[in-house]
């Protein structure tokens, strides 16, 4: 009988500590959330931003037409606050660039020239107000046609100056700057804000495209758009972006003295044949075809499609896959069809 006690008893102890341990662990062991650091610093892990954009802005792009005449080139500014730069050729195997800008404060950008009917269709693919100083026929006819928002130097001349010092034709002497178009855009009513993704899928870690399908070693890229005009692209291993150079000449901002430079480069060829008698061209961009996504010293083979003047242009890998590109600005160089194009490793 005692026995039968004992155990009772210990049983009733027994799951007297076990509830007695379960109380202590609920109310008096609780820890707090963020525990700091020996430096006072919140133990929670940052997420990490893209630098090239702010993915959370709803701010709407603003896209500008940049001169890009020899005349003009060392006279460039602003372009390294781009997030994206297409070049295309235009009359007299001339290229001119689009450089989009999005949440950029940049108080010198040009020189700026007059709009052609084909960059629409990548102003368009970006949401961004165009930006321009002047316009061809098509261009004009296309902007009042497809209800382009757009700021106009021959109309708008506030967000624009001339700079009389600097000694070249006056066509090659116009700036704007983020500021003074934001004041013309409120003016005019034009939609502050987009919700369209980007153009791009940018990753915020290093992309490695080196055992990719095609891959080839790039150090240096060759795109000819005519006798005119040639750019290169030399990869600088230690920024990890590549240096631009038109014509064998390194093209340097005109304030600022900083190289320009692409941390991306996506190039592929189109058909392009003069449309007038003063030799406008036009352009076959609706449709696919072949290129290349150029990155941290290596290029890789993509296709291209586009199928509407408004629709996003799409990239994709060999495999299907929508291209992913490095975190910083991209060019995007559509070259004309037949022109020499050459991606070569330095062998020193």
């Amino acid at each position: 009988m005692k026995l039968r006690w004992g155990r009772i008893i210990f049983a009733f102890l027994l799951v007297c500590v076990i509830i007695g341990v379960i109380i202590y662990f609920i109310f008096f062991n609780k820890k707090e959330d963020n525990v700091p650091n020996n430096n006072g610093n919140d133990t929670k892990v940052e997420e990490k931003k893209l630098q090239v954009l702010d993915l959370e802005s709803n701010s709407r792009p603003i896209a500008i037409m940049i001169n890009n005449h020899k005349v003009a080139q060392p006279l460039q500014t602003g372009l390294n606050d781009a997030y994206l730069v297409y070049e295309i050729v235009v009359e007299g195997g001339i290229t001119r660039m689009l450089a989009v800008f999005k949440d950029a404060d940049t108080e010198r950008i040009g020189t700026v020239r007059s709009s052609r009917h084909y960059f629409l269709d990548y102003a368009q693919e970006n949401d961004a107000v165009y930006t321009h100083f002047g316009w061809s026929p098509q261009a004009e006819s296309d902007i009042y046609n497809l209800g382009i928002n757009n700021v106009n130097g021959m109309v708008d001349d506030n967000p624009f100056w001339r700079d009389k010092s600097l000694g070249v034709a006056t066509e090659h002497t116009v700036y704007t700057s983020m500021e003074k178009l934001k004041e013309t855009i409120a003016k005019k009513e034009y939609r502050a804000t987009s919700e369209e993704e980007p153009l791009l899928n940018y990753s915020i870690d290093q992309l490695d495209f080196s055992d990719m399908e095609g891959a080839l070693k790039a150090d240096e890229v060759l795109i000819e758009y005519s006798s005119y005009q040639t750019n290169k692209f030399v990869y600088d291993s230690t920024a990890k972006v590549y240096k631009k150079y038109s014509n064998d000449v390194e093209r340097k901002d005109y304030v600022t003295g900083e190289t320009f430079t692409a941390k991306n480069i996506i190039t592929y060829q189109v058909r392009n044949y003069s449309m007038d008698d003063y030799g406008r061209q036009e352009i076959d961009n609706i449709g696919s075809g072949d290129g290349y996504l150029i990155s941290n010293g290596y290029a890789v083979p993509i296709t291209w499609e586009k199928d509407a003047p408004a629709n996003k242009t799409v990239y994709k890998f060999l495999n299907g896959q929508e291209i992913r590109v490095n975190d910083g600005n991209t060019y995007i160089q559509i070259q004309p069809e037949g022109k020499d194009f050459k991606i070569s490793e330095n062998m020193s």
